[in-house]
């Protein structure tokens, strides 16, 4: 029996299939919906409005996987604008351009120490992420019990530490458990732009700009782009078109897909996973089964309690991830108002993602609201337009808006999502209206998704996006809790692939790659 499965075609269980396939395995990956991709799909919202559902970037996806599954046969196309963020403002707006002397161009004109400071902050991120990007691609050592290898590895890491220079080396170890309000406030003056850099730190996360350890998603976010600024690449025809590609890559391995096919169970027996049981009660025998599911899913629901110990079900039962997300996707009948003059620079300033959050503080009181069970009125919120640059999501003049909004909480203290989630909708639309006048007369149609909905379509427990917080004892070898940070879990033959291992949330692909090549390992064995 040398059948793999593979629960969820989201994207980092259809990377998985497709290394597996490549080495000469038999993986069959079962996917719950009626379509691959997981939180990455292109779904109707409105008639002939598409939209990318839940994630709208790929722009962190690791270009090694980009080349290995050589996704330009696919006829994947990534649009890259020219602006990565445009924070409006009420005021002129202030945008971080690709081109980063345009960048520090346009920030002389707000303040001149700024403009300064920005060249640097690029180039310090950069060496640190340069440093850092091996850890990506690394499995977390055993804390228990190190291998020779995985002390080796970290050594070689350690190494590309200690060659940033004691200045570098310095900020790293300052920046991991800082608030990211006091790493921006160390860079900037202008409050708009201290927001930008800080929106990194909080992005999907239960916590505030002055939480402790919000720096350390910009530093994972430095490994990954070099930047800690988050780059904004759509894909034409929505983040559907991307799994579509990697799907058809895993197939042509050697994979196998099956959707409308919902996990019930793992089954286990003596000790050893034995296959799994659809909802159906069909059984499928295998002798691996790896879990796209968030730790959530695949310890509490799917495998029976006396399958590992209560001290490992402690574990997981406590394992964090209290969303505070909602998405809320508008289809409009033409291009809102966000200036004076609507000209087409203003246009291409809002080709790239769209940040609504004036200062720290306004980024501080959204969060406060979710602390104490209720959605914030005025929320943080990160905006695209992807017709802009691909008219293909909406007719002929249309354009489709998505909204990704903080802080919605999972649980609200007074009341329940069924019956307040068109307020939240409200709310995020008298937001932005503030900023677009003419919004609401253009919106045609929309959708609003809470984190139960999240939890409910796409089996992200608790709502959130990153299969769990992303907080310093919740990285590397502790993602998501000691025990089951090395992909493998204590039931023999179970394995993680999803966004609550290492390296974490985001569309990567790093958790689907690396999990693969650490089951690979072990069947060679």
């Amino acid at each position: 029996m040398d059948r793999i499965i593979i629960i969820g075609a989201g994207h980092n269980g259809l990377i998985a299939a497709y290394y597996l396939a490549k080495a000469g395995l038999k993986p069959l990956v079962l996917e719950r919906r009626a379509i691959v991709g997981g939180a990455c799909v292109t779904e109707e919202f409105h008639p002939s409005f598409r939209c990318s559902t839940l994630a709208t970037s790929a722009g962190s996806l690791l270009p090694q996987i980009i080349n290995d599954l050589q996704l330009q046969k696919y006829d994947v196309e990534f649009i890259k604008p020219s602006v990565q963020v445009c924070a409006l403002n009420h005021g002129a707006p202030i945008c971080i351009y690709d081109d980063a002397k345009r960048t520090v161009s346009e920030l002389t004109k707000l303040s001149s120490k700024d403009a300064n400071s920005y060249s640097d902050f690029l180039a310090t991120f950069e060496r640190i992420g340069r440093a850092l990007r091996p850890l990506l691609t690394m499995t977390p050592p055993d804390i228990d019990a190190p291998t020779k290898s995985e002390l080796w590895n970290l050594g070689k890491l350690g190494w590309k530490l200690r060659g940033l220079g004691k200045k570098d080396e310095y900020r790293l170890l300052r920046y991991g458990p800082m608030a990211v309000a006091d790493l921006a406030a160390e860079w900037f003056e202008n409050e708009t732009l201290r927001a930008v850099v800080a929106a990194r730190g909080i992005f999907g996360a239960f916590a505030g700009p002055w939480s402790a350890g919000t720096s350390a998603p910009l530093l994972l976010q430095a490994a990954t782009n070099s930047s800690a600024i988050a780059p904004t690449i759509f894909v034409k025809g929505g983040m559907g078109a991307l799994t579509q590609a990697l799907a058809k890559a895993a197939t042509a391995a050697g994979a196998e897909i099956r959707t409308n096919a919902e996990v019930k169970s793992i089954e286990v027996k003596e000790d050893r996973v034995a296959g799994v049981v659809l909802t159906n009660d069909e059984s499928i025998p295998a002798w691996t089964v790896v879990s796209n599911g968030d730790p959530g899913v695949t310890f509490t629901k799917l495998l029976d309690y006396a399958a590992v110990t209560p001290s490992f079900r402690t574990r997981a039962q406590n394992y964090r991830a209290h969303g505070v997300v909602a998405m809320a996707h508008l289809a409009l009948s033409s291009l809102p108002k966000f200036s004076e003059s609507d000209n087409l620079k203003f246009v291409e300033q809002l080709s790239g993602r769209i940040h609504i959050g004036p200062d720290i503080d306004y980024l501080e009181r959204a969060f406060d609201a979710s602390k104490y069970g209720d959605f914030s009125p005025k929320p943080f919120m990160e905006v695209t337009i992807p017709t802009l640059l691909d008219p293909s999501l909406a007719p002929t003049g249309g354009h489709v808006m998505s909204i990704h909004a903080q802080f919605a909480p999972y649980k609200l203290k007074n009341s329940d999502w069924n019956a307040r989630r068109e307020e939240l909708g409200d709310a995020i639309v008298n937001t932005l209206a503030a900023y677009g006048p003419n919004l609401k007369e253009l919106i045609v149609g929309r959708r609003v998704l809470t984190p139960l909905d999240l939890e409910r379509d796409f089996g992200l427990t608790g709502g959130h996006i990153h299969h769990g917080e992303m907080s310093l004892d919740q990285l590397f070898a502790f993602r998501p809790f000691i025990g089951a940070a090395q992909y493998r879990t204590p039931v023999k033959g179970l394995y993680l692939c999803g966004a609550g291992t290492h390296p974490g949330g985001g569309v990567t692909g790093a958790p689907g790659l690396n999990a693969s090549r650490e089951v690979i390992k072990d069947l060679k064995r």
